[in-house]
This record gives C-alpha cells, structure tokens and sequence, in this order.
C-alpha cells in the first residue's frame, strides 16, 4: 500500500494522521493534534422539537444543537445556558486538528481508548470538517497526559503550538483574563 505521507503524487489529504495508513493500525498508532480550548461548555436538555434557543448562537468555541423524538440537546458556552435548565457540565472542548477526510477510520477509537483507561468520561460531536471531544474540567489534565504519553500534540491555551507555556493572551500569561467555570467556582 502506497503511504500517502511520502506519496508523490500530490493526493495527500491537509490533515490526518501521521503514523500506518492501514485503517486497522491507524486507530492505535496515529498521532493527532488536539486543541484545547479555553471557554467551558455545558450540555442542556430542553423538551423535544425545541426551538433553537437564542443563547446557543452567541459567542462559543462549539455549539450544537441535536434532537430526537425525545429531546433537544444544546452544548453551549456554560456561561450563557441557563441556571434553571437541566444540565451537566462544565466541560472542555478539544478539537481534532482538521479537516478530517471522512474516509479516515478509528480516529475517536485512537483518541478514546487512551481516556477510557484512565477513567475520563466524555461527549463527542462532530462538524463537517471535524472531530471534538468534551471532557469534564476536573478530568482535563489527566486527558492530557493520557494523550501525550500516546504521542499526541495537545495545545493548550496556555501553550503555544510548541508546548511552550505562557503563549501571549492565554489564560494563566500575564495579564490574561481569569476563565470562568474553573472547578469549584459556581457560575454566575
């Protein structure tokens, strides 16, 4: 099989992954690069046929709104759904580096086996051109790592492409704004 990272013809997809391009071993021993992002998101259930609710339109890293004969589900940026909505979260979104070939095979099996073994919960959604994983903010560090230690680049908004910390303006460099919905710190 021709690996289309060292093919000349010029029919390698922008994004995928670097590693056996056999659909088999890809899932295992791709490397793939996430980006973390800084505002957390929560998931709402409203009744369903729901309108689209006005406060999933504003400003987000993700918003999805998905529904079926028994509900309307909303992920959202946490500080715009309502206190009195059922919910869950805070979360923390990672978006798969895309865009993603839609023929690529086991690319949430490599990324959710190394989570599942360490006991990180998740919701996973998908946009045309990607991937993304919602973790809970208290399991986000321990997401990383487990990534990591699988050869997967993980930028964090407190670290630049390189893993550099203190990237200008995120969160935690000087002179950033706190984030909000950090653990322990009730929503306002």
């Amino acid at each position: 099989m021709t690996d289309p990272h060292t093919d000349p013809t010029g029919t390698v997809p922008p994004t995928g992954p670097t590693g056996p391009t056999d659909p088999v071993d890809a899932a295992d021993d791709a490397r793939w690069h996430l980006v973390l992002h800084s505002e957390p998101l929560r998931i709402a259930r409203l009744p369903p046929g729901s309108a689209v609710p006005e406060w999933s339109r504003r400003p987000s890293p993700l918003s999805s709104v998905t529904w079926n004969a028994h509900e309307t589900s909303v992920i959202a940026a946490a500080r715009y759904v309502p206190v009195g909505a059922d919910q869950a979260g805070p979360f923390r979104a990672f978006e798969i580096q895309g865009p993603l070939d839609f023929t690529l095979v086991g690319v949430l099996r490599g990324l959710l086996t190394p989570l599942a073994d360490h006991d990180v919960s998740v919701i996973t959604t998908s946009t045309f051109d990607t991937d993304w994983i919602l973790v809970p903010v208290e399991q986000v560090a321990v997401a990383v790592a487990a990534w990591r230690a699988r050869g997967h680049v993980v930028e964090t908004p407190d670290e630049d492409a390189t893993g550099a910390a203190g990237a200008p303006g995120a969160p935690g460099a000087p002179g950033a704004p706190a984030t909000p919905d950090t653990p322990g710190q009730e929503r306002s």
